[in-house]
């Protein structure tokens, strides 16, 4: 029977957090490109079978018919303009890639983790300063810094998980022991 705190067991929850974190931040990027389509769905959603949640949340259902028609209006005259989250989709799509190398090899890349950690923090203050500057309303900036909350919550965990396989691998030469791990594991 295997050691559930063992560099093995600890390499292997490593590498599922990661890849949890991997997928959704490429389900995040992929959204970003069809927001037109993703708007129109919404808002007939909430004037069709959601319409419980429109009734129970008229400020959530107006938000979304406004946001639908500024996107539809900048889609038909200004289409240069979603190009910015065309980006923002190409964004979470290469920060995905990123968490690459703490998959395979995740001491010598935690500073991945770590950097996905402060980009989790900043959210907050974006959202506190951009929003107010963009006419969106505060709900709105809560869920957006909910991402920041949720997304750093796995990323503690999995820093945690990487000290400890640190401490656990050869202390001389941190790196080695998880690649000889991590080589091997594969």
């Amino acid at each position: 029977m295997s050691d559930p705190n063992g560099p093995r067991a600890l390499l292997t929850r490593i590498r599922a957090w990661l890849i949890l974190f991997i997928v959704c931040l490429v389900l995040s990027g992929v959204t970003a490109f069809p927001l037109v389509t993703e708007l129109r769905l919404m808002d007939a959603s909430l004037d069709g079978w959601a319409s419980p949640l429109a009734d129970a949340l008229p400020g959530l259902a107006e938000w979304i018919d406004r946001v639908r028609g500024g996107l539809e209006t900048a889609d038909a005259q200004a289409p240069y303009l979603l190009y910015g989250t065309d980006w923002l989709a190409f964004a979470h799509l290469v920060i995905a890639v990123a968490f690459y190398g703490p998959h395979r090899d995740p001491v010598r890349n935690i500073w991945v983790v770590e950097f996905g950690m402060i980009a989790c923090v900043g959210i907050i203050p974006l959202a506190l300063v951009c929003g107010p500057l963009r006419g969106i309303p505060f709900w709105w900036s809560v869920i957006d810094m909910s991402f920041g909350v949720v997304g750093i919550l796995p990323l503690l965990h999995v820093r945690r998980l990487i000290k400890r396989l640190e401490s656990v691998t050869d202390d001389s030469a941190p790196t080695t022991g998880s690649r000889r791990l991590a080589r091997t594991a594969a």
